[in-house]
């Protein structure tokens, strides 16, 4: 214990900061592998963001349309992500997420089942079969639910065998600093949350696996955690993040009443038949398929309802289009008139599922609607409209080993970037939480066994305190304030839609708001004080804020998750160009970075011409001899 700041000591051989489905995927991996883990999260324990994914987990095992394989997931993941993606973390995610699906149900998870029994898999949108594994409309609760107990029965048989390592977790608990001593992690500093008492844990790896970052946007479906902790944090350590102009919109969320704006609605809705409907009642998307997609979705009523009934038709309806392509043609609708009272458009299950189907597959949001609508989605529709929802962008690490470039420091999950390129497939985030976790877990404690001692210094953790107590010692605004004027330039000016004069402005608006940042203001004691949580969140928030506004301003080009209004349409050229920004002196910088090649064998998937739409033609050769298997 630290004399002068009264701090618990703790240590670990791996240190696991946050709780959801790559956290403690992470920390059970890391066990079996004989690590001492400690896992700090950041809500009570069981209460991550990861209970609200909701449609269920991307894995080609075949269960329902034989076709599907990892070849298949590979290819629509790569498409979804429009080429960006790190072809290698795709390649790792489509071949391992049957077998981490497999291994949750050994686990104890309870997925539904399809007639002969096998795990049941749903349609959604971006992947070519039906490749969801789910629990009803709550995958992600069941998730969480099963590592819990997973690790619980860890615990109890490292009790039973007297161990002295084990799995430890803190929850409502929040990491400030990871501390970086001769050029690698040597741990990390926060407090309780509850009592304000600092604590230092000594480890020499740490997986972080925090989330994202919208909560930087007003109208999100995030949780509060999602601040961004896990991409500062890993930039004040000295690692890069890469990708973050790409923000996912998802498209339906909530749009009323206004206390609930943002709630996800899930894309099961539009998985099991619903469909969306303009002012006018048009099933509208017919009209927003791209050429990219014009031969794999119907272009008729009658041909997309065909897909629901029929697993061998392979033209799919509109409404299920990668989630950037919904969204973009949501957000047109309304800004041309076309839509609700409420600023949205309609989500209608109602007129084509029975009040038994809707009750039994969707129990969640029929719940949801209920209660926080009064609307019953049995009998009638959904408004719904874009919501901050995720982001693609995240600290860079390798693909095999999920490290970054910082020794020690590991990421996986939403918080990592590269796997999903420009635009995320719906599913593909509970499998990535698996995939990329249990590899995370795995590396970390290898590392760890690998490692000398590792300490925190006193200087470290002094200079740590000070840091997380200036709020008490400010005069400016208080941190709700803060928060509210960093979500309108974001809202306003970092959309959903962006075009460069507005990006100028932002990025000005943003350094101006740097000052006000750090002079958030807050009275009272360190116990149970949400306004000094949120000031030091919104330091968080404001680094997030810079790196994604000064990458969409170069980015000049439109790309999944990043519309450019006055740079429509893909440039092959800047699909070969990674933006990574790293953070000195001066704040946020960004570098240009090559995205790693996609090798042959893997280009032999797509054939020349799908080729041709996304890269230059010396990358995808032009020659006729790559045409797919």
């Amino acid at each position: 214990m630290d004399s002068k700041y009264d701090i618990d000591r703790l240590h670990c051989d791996v240190l696991v900061i946050g709780a959801g489905g790559a956290g403690l995927r992470a920390a059970v991996e890391a066990r079996l592998r004989g690590a001492d883990v400690l896992v700090v999260s950041k809500s009570l324990f069981g209460k991550a963001h990861t209970v609200m994914a909701e449609g269920g987990a991307a894995a080609a095992m075949g269960n329902v349309n034989s076709n599907d394989d990892w070849k298949v997931h590979f290819r629509d993941t790569m498409r979804g992500g429009k080429f960006l993606n790190n072809y290698r973390m795709a390649e790792l995610h489509a071949k391992e997420a049957p077998e981490r699906i497999w291994e949750l149900e050994t686990y104890g998870a309870l997925f539904d089942r399809t007639p002969d029994g096998r795990i049941s898999q749903r349609n959604f949108g971006g992947h070519e079969y039906p490749r969801l594994a789910h629990v009803g409309d709550r995958t992600g609760l069941e998730l969480i639910r099963t590592m819990q107990q997973k690790i619980v029965a860890l615990q109890q048989d490292d009790e039973r065998r007297g161990s002295e390592q084990t799995i430890r977790v803190l929850d409502e608990t929040t990491v400030t600093d990871l501390v970086v001593e001769g050029g690698a992690i040597s741990g990390a500093v926060g407090y309780r949350r509850a009592s304000g008492r600092f604590f230092a844990v000594d480890a020499p790896a740490v997986v972080l696996a925090t989330g994202g970052i919208g909560r930087s946007y007003k109208v999100t479906s995030n949780s509060w955690e999602y601040t961004g902790d896990g991409h500062a944090l890993a930039l004040r350590a000295g690692a890069d993040v890469i990708n973050m102009e790409f923000i996912q919109f998802h498209p339906t969320g909530m749009v009323w009443p206004a206390s609930v704006r943002g709630i996800l609605v899930t894309e099961s809705v539009r998985g099991d038949g619903g469909v969306l409907k303009n002012s006018e009642g048009e099933r509208f998307m017919f009209r927003y398929v791209p050429d990219v997609f014009k031969e794999q979705y119907a272009t008729t009523e009658e041909e997309a309802d065909r897909w629901y009934e029929d697993p061998d038709h392979n033209r799919r309806p509109p409404e299920l289009l990668p989630r950037d392509e919904v969204a973009r043609a949501i957000n047109s609708e309304v800004k041309e008139g076309r839509g609700t009272a409420n600023g949205g458009v309609y989500l209608d299950i109602a007129s084509r599922r029975s009040e038994e189907f809707i009750r039994r597959k969707l129990p969640s949001m029929h719940h949801q609607f209920k209660e926080l609508a009064d609307v019953d989605i049995t009998a009638e529709p959904m408004e719904v409209g874009p919501t901050c929802h995720y982001v693609m962008g995240g600290v860079e690490v390798d693909a095999d080993s999920a490290q970054s470039s910082v020794p020690g420091l590991f990421a996986s999950g939403e918080v990592s970037g590269g796997m999903h390129g420009s635009n995320r497939l719906g599913g593909n985030s509970l499998s990535d939480l698996l995939v990329f976790g249990k590899r995370s877990g795995e590396h970390a404690a290898d590392f760890a066994a690998n490692a000398s001692e590792a300490r925190v210094s006193d200087g470290k953790i002094a200079e740590a305190v000070e840091n997380a107590l200036r709020p008490f010692a400010n005069d400016g605004l208080n941190p709700y304030e803060v928060q509210a004027e960093l979500q309108k330039v974001n809202g306003r000016l970092v959309g959903i839609i962006r075009r460069e004069s507005e990006l100028v402005e932002a990025v000005k608006m943003l350094e101006d708001l740097r000052e006000t940042v750090e002079n958030a203001a807050i009275g009272g004691g360190r116990a149970y004080n949400p306004g000094w949580h949120l000031a030091l969140d919104v330091r968080n928030m404001w680094l997030c804020s810079m790196a994604t506004a000064k990458a969409a301003l170069m980015r000049k080009e439109s790309r999944g998750g990043h519309t450019r209004d006055d740079a429509p349409g893909m440039d092959p050229e800047w699909r070969k160009v990674n933006l990574v920004a790293s953070l000195g002196e001066d704040g946020i910088s960004l570098e240009r970075k090559p995205v790693p090649e996609i090798p042959a064998e893997l280009r032999r998937l797509f054939d020349e011409e799908e080729l041709a739409k996304y890269m230059t033609p010396e990358e995808y050769g032009g020659d006729g001899e790559e045409g797919q298997e």
